[in-house]
């Protein structure tokens, strides 16, 4: 019986595991070429990421900046993965809808599906935990990286507000004025400085 047990649960990771793939490469293929610079004050590109901006410190949000923003543009949407999570990219963190007036994203995006001071913007759904909010880098062990991906969109998404990374990331096909990345790591041993 135990190895009846043991033989389904590596099954299972088997699965799942391959799913994740699956989902990632589809993921990946709609993804533009980078023609818009993203920034951090809180890190710099491949950088630490700052424990105050992960689960083992305040786990708020860090601000972006983002270079000119196409006069047709309308929103901004952001995803936040962990491109190093054992069962494949990871998401942290999606919102949608911010103004595209918004060329610095403030620090500290208030938890919730409707973010007060960014009319309009919603957090949808992370698959960690499944809340309206930022969860910040939060490695179990080794060093993870983070990649912060923002949209210029020449709409806004009509999507509910529970929608997840897939369904912003299909609702964004066809929509995409720019695109860039910010990528930063965390390392678990930095949990405790």
């Amino acid at each position: 019986m135990f190895w009846i047990l043991i033989f389904a649960l590596v099954a299972l990771v088997f699965v799942v595991r391959v799913s994740a793939r699956k989902r990632e490469r589809l993921e990946e293929a709609i993804l533009p070429e980078e023609n818009l610079a993203v920034e951090s004050p809180a890190f710099e590109r491949d950088g630490a990421i700052p424990k105050r901006y992960t689960g083992y410190g305040e786990d708020v949000s860090p601000a972006l900046r983002l270079s000119e923003v196409d006069a047709s543009a309308e929103s901004i949407a952001i995803i936040m993965d962990d491109l190093d999570h054992p069962m494949g990219i990871f998401n942290h963190w999606v919102i949608w809808n911010i103004p595209s007036k918004f060329t610095e994203i403030p620090e500290g995006i208030e938890r919730g599906a409707e973010v007060e001071g960014i009319t309009g913007a919603i957090q949808g759904k992370s698959a960690y935990g499944g809340k309206h909010y930022y969860r910040g880098p939060k490695p179990p062990m080794g060093s993870h990286r983070y990649r912060f991906q923002v949209f210029v969109l020449d709409e806004k998404l009509a999507i509910p507000m529970d929608s997840m990374k897939i369904d912003v990331m299909n609702a964004m096909q066809d929509h995409i004025v720019k695109y860039g990345e910010l990528i930063g790591f965390f390392e678990a041993s930095s949990r405790s400085k």
